[in-house]
C-alpha cells in the first residue's frame, strides 16, 4: 500500500489503464463495519485487475464545520496508517480537510477529486455515508453522479453490533464509558494508546508497584473513562501484561493525572525513559478512588494486580 498526504485537491494518483475501485470516508477507528468495506473494494479490484484505493480524511470534518462537537479521535494519522497498511489496498489517500472541501458541493467533489484525480470508475460505500458540503450527498446522488460521469456505486450493509450497526460513535461511548472490551468487540482489535516513558515521582517503587509513566503524544485521542484497566503492552522487547492507572490521584492530596503502567513480573534490562509503549486495553478493573491510607491503596493495587493476572490468563 502505498501513502499519499497532500495539502488540498490538487493531486492525483499515477494513472494507469486499470482503472480504480475507491471508497471515501473518515474511517476513524478503521473498526469492522470500515473493514467490510475496504474488504469488498480490495475483491473487486483484485478480481477486475483494478487499483483499490480509500480517500479518507485528517484532521476529522467536524472540527472544521463543527468544531464545539468534534468527537475525540479513535486513531491518530499515524494508528490509522499503521492499520491500513494491513489492508491489501493500493493506495490510500489523505486528504486534508479544509475550510474549502467543506463547502464543496457533492457534485465537485466527485468529479474534482473521485473523477479527475483518483480515475473512479466503482465506487464502495457504507450503508450511512454522506458527503459533501453539510453531507447533503448520499447514496443516491451518488448514483444520479455516477450515470452521467460513467462510474457505478455499490452500498455495503452494515455490520451489527449488538442489536444495532457498529459505529464510530457507539465505540467512542464506550471507550468513554470504560467500555473497552465492548469498544474492542467493536473495532476487531483492542483499543489502544501509545505513549513515551517520562520520569515520575517514584511513588509507585516506593509503594512496592513500579511504573512506568506514560506522556501521550496526541492530544485529540479518545481516552478512556479514569480507573484502572488490565492491559497489553508492547515494547521494544515483546508484549507484556500489566495493569493501568489512567486518570487523577486522590490519595495523594495535591498530585496531578497521571497515566501509569504497572508491567507484571516485569524486570527490565534497560531503562524504558523515553520508550514508546503501546497500551492495548482488555478490561476495566475499577473506577478511580481515594483511600483511607496508603495501606488501603497498596492492598487494592495488590487485588488488580491478581485480578489482572486471572483476566489476562485467558488472553
Amino acid at each position: 500500500m502505498r501513502s499519499e498526504r497532500t495539502p488540498d485537491p490538487s493531486f492525483g494518483l499515477p494513472r494507469d489503464a486499470r482503472g480504480a475501485v475507491v471508497t471515501v470516508g473518515t474511517f476513524d477507528g478503521v473498526h469492522r463495519g470500515h473493514w467490510e468495506v475496504l474488504r469488498e473494494i480490495e475483491r473487486r479490484a483484485r478480481d477486475s485487475g483494478r487499483r483499490a484505493v480509500l480517500v479518507t480524511f485528517h484532521p476529522h470534518p467536524l472540527t472544521i464545520v463543527k468544531p464545539e462537537i468534534a468527537p475525540a479521535l479513535l486513531t491518530t494519522p499515524d494508528e490509522k496508517k499503521e492499520i491500513l497498511a494491513e489492508s491489501g489496498l493500493d493506495y490510500v489517500v489523505f486528504l486534508r480537510f479544509t475550510p474549502a472541501l467543506s463547502r464543496m458541493s457533492p457534485e465537485t467533489f466527485v468529479e474534482r477529486i473521485l473523477v479527475e484525480r483518483i480515475g473512479v470508475d466503482e465506487l464502495v460505500i457504507g450503508y450511512d455515508h454522506g458527503f459533501g458540503r453539510g453531507r447533503s450527498g448520499d447514496a443516491e446522488t451518488l448514483r444520479t453522479l455516477g450515470r452521467r460521469l460513467g462510474f457505478e456505486v455499490d452500498v455495503v450493509a452494515p455490520v451489527p453490533m449488538g442489536d444495532d450497526p457498529v459505529s464510530s460513535t457507539r465505540i467512542r461511548k464506550a471507550v468513554a464509558e470504560g467500555r473497552v472490551r465492548e469498544a474492542g468487540q467493536g473495532l476487531g482489535r483492542p483499543y489502544s494508546l501509545r505513549g513515551v516513558v517520562v520520569r515520575g515521582d517514584g511513588r509507585g517503587r516506593q509503594l512496592g508497584f513500579p511504573t512506568a509513566n506514560l506522556r501521550l503524544g496526541y492530544g485529540d485521542k479518545l481516552l478512556p473513562a479514569p480507573g484502572v484497566y488490565a492491559v497489553h503492552a508492547l515494547l521494544k522487547g515483546g508484549r507484556h501484561a500489566g495493569a493501568l492507572h489512567i486518570g487523577p490521584r486522590p490519595t495523594f492530596q495535591g498530585s496531578a493525572p497521571s497515566v501509569e503502567l504497572h508491567l507484571l513480573d516485569f524486570e527490565p534490562a534497560r531503562e524504558l525513559y523515553g520508550e514508546e509503549i503501546r497500551v492495548d486495553f482488555v478490561e476495566r478493573l475499577r473506577g478511580i478512588e481515594a483511600f483511607a491510607s496508603v495501606d488501603e491503596l497498596v492492598a487494592a493495587i495488590r487485588a488488580d494486580v491478581a485480578r489482572t493476572r486471572r483476566i489476562l490468563g485467558g488472553c
